[in-house]
């Protein structure tokens, strides 16, 4: 075998070769013994060429076996420029598709590797890595276990960045707990500790965005598109590719309080037409279902764009809410004219399996949002007129209390004249 040492026209004729044989020729140049400043350079330029090849040859254990070779040749750079090379190198792991597994396994090694070189810099930022990948495998009490030692580590050693990181990762995953008040306060520290350094134009979008989800679950919408919007300049300044989840949130929100007719103006928008694709079809869909009130071009939409809606956890939460109100809506303007009504025929019109509107008209009773009854016997609702209020009880009400008022002050002056 030919041996290729660690010089520039080394690397030149690896770039030059075809996949296979540059990644061949890397290899080699790894191996050179040669430790001089220059050679450390082209080894670090070897390294960066490699991962490329590798990563578009989507040979995920090569880079996790390259990163364990390498470990020799990071005790002779400094303690930085290992950080780097070792998060590019997890980096690209990231970018093969169905790695998931592999990159936990990866940070695992990495992690005991750190603790035993005692780099703690780059331990937590490993640590921070393979707790955004529990969470995204779905490992919560993992992932919980690992941020709360961490969280308290960084905090000592009051390194910022990280702690915003970190922070934002715990709200993240208290979200997807479903423990909101958790989520706001960890959201509340990134911000804390965010507004004491410079941060980073992409991670100012990613808090706006968590900011943004957060507001909407608690069905304050306005506020919501408006981080929505400062997440989206943030993301598509940068050709950031979540850019297009935060313009679908926007629309989102703008559908939500029934703004849907906005909708249309807002993907035909100058920054809303670089992102024009499934996503942006689907909101269209929904928007013009909510327009039309039409329970039937909302169910096509959810079958349509099943990838868009019902998998995307955040918009499947909302437009459940929004289904629900659809069909109030709906099921309040059918059963106006009548004051009986057989709930079959309800059915009927409405397009709905009789049990599932029969159930729904009992909440909405429940609701107060009519005033009826369900007459199972003869499968028919009635409908009672809207019982007027009478002004008296209220003002009565209002009297009474004013006396109780009157005599309390009385009784503190009596008590004042016999002291």
């Amino acid at each position: 075998m030919v041996s290729f040492p660690a010089t520039t026209e080394t690397i030149s004729l690896a770039l030059e070769a075809n996949s296979s044989e540059a990644i061949q020729i890397l290899y080699q140049v790894l191996e050179d013994p040669s430790s001089s400043p220059e050679s450390l350079r082209i080894k670090e330029q070897a390294i960066s060429n490699l991962c490329e090849r590798l990563t578009e040859e989507k040979r995920g254990e090569d880079l996790r076996t390259l990163l364990t070779k390498l470990r020799p040749f990071f005790s002779l750079i400094p303690k930085a420029k290992t950080a780097k090379i070792v998060r590019g190198i997890i980096d690209a792991v990231a970018k093969i598709p169905g790695t998931t597994h592999l990159q936990i396994t990866l940070c695992k090694e990495m992690v005991e590797w750190t603790r035993a070189e005692k780099r703690t810099f780059l331990r937590q930022r490993v640590e921070a890595r393979l707790a955004s990948l529990l969470m995204e495998n779905k490992e919560y009490v993992e992932a919980l276990a690992l941020l709360s030692t961490l969280v308290k580590e960084v905090r000592r050693l009051d390194d910022k960045l990280l702690l915003v990181d970190i922070d934002l990762l715990e709200s993240k995953l208290h979200f997807s707990l479903r423990n909101l008040p958790k989520a706001k306060a960890a959201l509340t520290a990134a911000r804390t500790a965010a507004n004491a350094i410079y941060v980073p134009p992409a991670q100012q979008g990613t808090i706006d965005l968590q900011s943004g989800i957060l507001h909407a679950e608690e069905k304050d919408y306005k506020t919501g598109y408006s981080y929505f919007f400062e997440a989206f300049e943030s993301f598509n300044a940068l050709g950031d590719p979540r850019a297009v989840f935060s313009l679908k949130y926007m629309l989102l929100c703008k559908i939500m309080v029934s703004q849907a007719d906005d909708v249309a103006g807002i993907i035909s928008s100058k920054a809303g037409l670089q992102y024009v694709g499934p996503d942006l079809d689907a909101m269209k869909a929904v928007a013009d279902a909510h327009s039309k009130r039409s329970l039937k071009l909302f169910e096509n939409a959810l079958r349509d764009y099943k990838a868009q809606l019902e998998d995307d956890p955040i918009v499947h939460r909302h437009l459940s809410s929004l289904y629900d109100t659809l069909l109030e809506q709906n099921l309040c303007r059918l059963i106006e004219p009548f004051s009986r009504v057989e709930i079959a025929h309800v059915a009927d019109l409405i397009g709905l399996p009789i049990d599932h509107v029969e159930k729904k008209l009992s909440q909405m009773i429940l609701d107060k949002k009519f005033a009826g009854t369900l007459d199972q016997g003869a499968g028919c609702l009635i409908i009672f007129e809207d019982p007027k209020a009478d002004a008296i009880y209220s003002a009565t009400l209002d009297t009474i209390a004013n006396m109780g008022k009157v005599v309390d002050s009385l009784y503190v002056r009596s008590a004042k004249i016999m002291a």
